[in-house]
């Protein structure tokens, strides 16, 4: 059986409330000080850091709100989102919405009910639905990879690497283009991802492209990547995301055409796995863990008064590999 506060009290020799003061980094002796430590580490004791953030006046819990569990990108986040967090004495509550919208707006009020400090949100859009439960929680709230103006956010800069993208297709012969992309619901990777590879593709009146879209899911891009290969026949597909990626290399290889030679394809992400599969994947790569560190250090800022910039632009690298075919041999 675990030891409470009142355990470790006794076994100090002090007062319940002389625990809980040392715990919470209230004023307690350096003698007392030295006693309960001492008993804490001859116990082993871990304390209930929640319990202790609902108590206490100024919370140390962090909620922090993603659209889905089982997402590269997220859980490098997290990740990092929690180093920064444990390093500022700060924790991370997190509550998951499966993509559901209404339950992203019922959780923001839900963890305001769980006297958390601030809040992160990892979202995929901002509604007005979500500007009125920010005004409504008078919380300290930062935003993951989307932006609105008014809100502080950290994002990635997915415009201007969907146009470096864009300008590496075409450097290596590619003409005839799918763009596969998702909703434009999501501002980040669906509008912003699509225009800035539309404007580079813009400075040539040579491609034949045409835009495509489907879900975040491999499955789904793998059923759409079949009709595009049968309707259209590119000598790329360029995918809104790493994932979308894979989903097209499994259709390639169902319709048992070779990559890069018979179909090129590019992603966005830089996910671990797209190194080490073959061929290896052309991408952009976001540093999501610096993200998130960026925005726990950010929220922490606000939390206590200080002035943070409204965006900060986490930056990409553009990554080449072998999913690629050089064409310019094939134009000339």
């Amino acid at each position: 059986m675990s030891n409470t506060i009142l355990d470790i009290a006794k076994m100090a020799g002090v007062a319940k409330s002389t625990v809980s003061r040392y715990l919470n980094g209230g004023s307690v002796s350096e003698a007392t000080k030295r006693k309960i430590e001492q008993v804490i580490n001859e116990t082993g004791y871990i304390p209930n850091t929640f319990a202790q953030s609902l108590k206490a006046k100024k919370p140390n819990i962090i909620g922090t709100i993603i659209p889905r569990l089982d997402s590269f990108a997220t859980s490098q986040t997290l990740i990092g989102i929690d180093e920064h967090l444990k390093e500022l004495n700060f924790q991370m509550l997190i509550a998951n919405t499966s993509q559901d919208v209404t339950r992203e707006i019922e959780n923001i009020y839900s963890l305001k009910r769980q006297k958390v400090a601030g809040i992160i949100l990892l979202a995929a859009q901002v509604t007005p639905a979500h500007l009125e439960a920010f005004q409504e929680v008078q919380l300290p709230v930062f935003l993951v990879g989307q932006q609105y103006e008014g809100v502080y956010s950290v994002i990635h800069n997915d415009e201007e690497a969907a146009y470096e993208l864009g300008k590496h297709v075409l450097e290596m012969g590619h003409r005839k283009i799918a763009f596969l992309g998702v909703t434009e619901t999501d501002i980040a990777v669906g509008v912003k991802r699509k225009e800035g590879f539309r404007r580079a593709i813009g400075e040539r009146e040579d491609c034949e492209v045409r835009y495509y879209e489907t879900s975040f899911k491999m499955e789904d891009a793998q059923v759409e990547a079949m009709r595009i290969m049968q309707e259209f026949r590119p000598s790329i597909i360029v995918c809104a995301t790493d994932n979308i990626a894979l989903g097209v290399m499994k259709a390639a290889y169902v319709n048992g055409l070779r990559i890069p030679t018979d179909l090129s394809i590019t992603g966005f992400g830089g996910y671990d796995i797209t190194e080490v599969i073959h061929p290896s994947l052309s991408t952009v790569k976001f540093y999501y863990k610096d993200a998130g560190r960026l925005a726990a250090q950010n929220i922490v800022k606000l939390i206590h008064g200080e002035q943070v910039p409204f965006v900060t632009i986490s930056p990409h690298t553009f990554i080449q590999r072998e999913s690629v075919d050089n064409k310019i041999g094939y134009l000339i």
